[in-house]
Parts: C-alpha cells; structure tokens; sequence
C-alpha cells in the first residue's frame, strides 16, 4: 500500500482508566490533549521537536512511542515506511496515571492511518487493536480513541470497546501531584490472585458505575468503590491514597486515576464543593505533596476523542 499524504495534525486526549471498580475496563476520555504534527519525509531521517511535557526527557529518535506505533501501523497494513518529522506540544502529564503513553501510541496509529491511500485499512477497531498490542490494556487507548466513556475487553481476537452513555450533567475533576508514579511499578504490587468475594464486590459496582454514569449521579459514591487494585497500591501511591481518602470522606466520588498518582473526582457542582481549577488551598499539603485541579470538562459526553486537524 503506498503513502497518499504527507502530513497530518492529531489531537489526542488524556484518559483516565480505571475509574474505580472498572479495573482494565472502563474509562474516560478527558479534556487535556496532546497536538502532533506528523510529517512524512523523503529521507530516511527521524527528527522530532517536541514542547512541554516530556520536553526534557522523550527520546527524539526510533524509539520514541509515537514513532513506533506508526510504523507498526504502517506494516500492519503494508505501506513502505517513510522518514518523519514530528512536532508533538504535549500538555498531558507524564506518569501521573492519565494515560499519556496510550495517548502517543494513538496518536502514531491515526498518523499512519491518515498518511496510506486506504485509511479504511485502520478502522477505529483495529487502531484499538494495534493500540493494545502496545499498552496490554485498552482501558486508556479505548477512550483516547472513541471520546467520552467506554467499556474495553479482550479475547481471542485482541481488544474490543463500546462507548458508554454518560450524563450531560456529569462532571470530572482531576487533581494531579507534583509526584510520578511510574505505570510498571504501581502494577508490580498488585497480587496475582485475588478473593473471589472481592472479584465480585468489584463487578456489582463496575456495572452500578455504568448505570450511575448515564444519570444516577447519587449512585456515583457508592458505585466507585474498589477492591482489586486502589487498596493494594496504597503505600507506593503514596499522597494519592490520602487525597482519596479526603474526598471520600467528603462523601466525592473520588479514585486514583488509572495507576496513579492523579486522582479523578466524579459528580455534579464539583467548583462548589471547593474543586475549583488551579491551586486549593485546602488541598495544598495533602500527603505532603503539592496539587493542582484541572477541570477537564463539564460534560463529559463532549471529550472527544482522536481527531483530525485541518
């Protein structure tokens, strides 16, 4: 298959996985994005600029996830491979658990589907497929993809996803520390086994979230509360386990945002309960770190997914 452009803009937005008792499977699609401007160059050269996060420490060569994941595509499907040029502004922090590696794995998927002759080659569903070869877990990429809310699997065939029905109501918050996490260590504590009465605590409130999503927003407490993950993870999570707590405690329907550390707050009027962007000072100080609210949307059914730029 040949090459029929030779440039693309994409926008791609953060995700948070997760979202509590949905452990791998549901998540949502958040309003902070990543912009890349993708070029495909005679040469056989790879030249990447890239601003604000990760500005200091992304690999500028081969290596770099947006690079990988197109030409994956590109081979998937056939298509000779091309020398790029890529300018990435970033705005979705790193290793916050906001799913800025699906976001760039993504984003190389659509690039290369937006370059070949036959973009009909990548469907949204096999750009999740390709997507999860590289994340393992289509929780982040299903809704980096799709936009809003979406329920993610597996099986023999590779990852499949389903958008979910979400209120206009429905409102997210997401604080973020100034501390990282990485996505491998906060997996590396989680057991290999777990209590079957657990396992099935989690799907009741998986499936009362997805009702609670759509328009129960007093159901949105009781329906995020986890027992496969948040708990094993405390101690390397750190400040996140007690902001948690915090919100909870203030009856919010407050969960680690993926593997962590941010945390995402689900519910209606959040600015009133004292969720306003920037910097709380009633926040400040909280498992001795430093954090910041960005309000991602106020309607959530409108965080769009990977798009295209003219």
């Amino acid at each position: 298959m040949r090459l029929a452009a030779d440039h693309v803009r994409v926008t791609v937005p953060a995700t948070a996985g997760n979202l509590g008792p949905g452990f791998d499977a549901l998540g949502m699609a958040l309003g902070v994005v990543d912009d890349l401007e993708v070029r495909a160059v005679a040469s056989a050269s790879v030249a990447i600029e890239i601003e604000g996060e990760g500005a200091d420490s992304l690999a500028r060569d081969e290596s770099h996830l947006v690079v990988q994941a197109l030409r994956a595509a590109l081979d998937h499907v056939g298509a000779s491979q091309t020398g790029l040029h890529i300018r990435a502004v970033n705005r979705i922090p790193h290793g916050r658990g906001l799913g800025s590696s699906a976001a760039a794995v993504v984003a190389g998927v659509v690039a290369a589907r937006s370059l070949i002759a036959e973009p009909e080659a990548l469907p949204p569903s096999e750009v999740l497929r390709l997507a999860n070869a590289f994340e393992g877990h289509p929780d982040n990429a299903a809704p980096a993809i799709y936009g809003g809310a979406t329920v993610a699997w597996k099986d023999a065939d590779g990852a499949h996803a389903r958008a979910l029905t979400v209120s206009d109501e429905l409102e997210t918050a997401v604080l973020i520390p100034s501390s990282v996490l990485p996505t491998k260590q906060a997996r590396a504590v989680l057991p290999a086994k777990v209590p079957h009465v657990d396992a099935a605590f989690n799907v009741g409130r998986a499936a009362l979230l997805v009702h609670a999503l759509a328009g129960s927003p007093e159901d949105l407490f009781t329906a995020t509360f986890d027992t496969l993950h948040q708990g094993y993870r405390a101690d390397v999570l750190g400040p996140a386990t007690l902001m948690v707590k915090t919100l909870r405690d203030r009856g919010l329907a407050a969960v680690v945002s993926g593997a962590g550390p941010s945390v995402l707050v689900l519910g209606t009027g959040l600015a009133e309960v004292g969720l306003e962007s920037g910097t709380p000072d009633w926040l400040q100080g909280i498992g001795g770190d430093s954090w910041r609210v960005v309000h991602t949307t106020k309607r959530v059914p409108g965080a769009q997914g990977v798009r295209l730029q003219s």
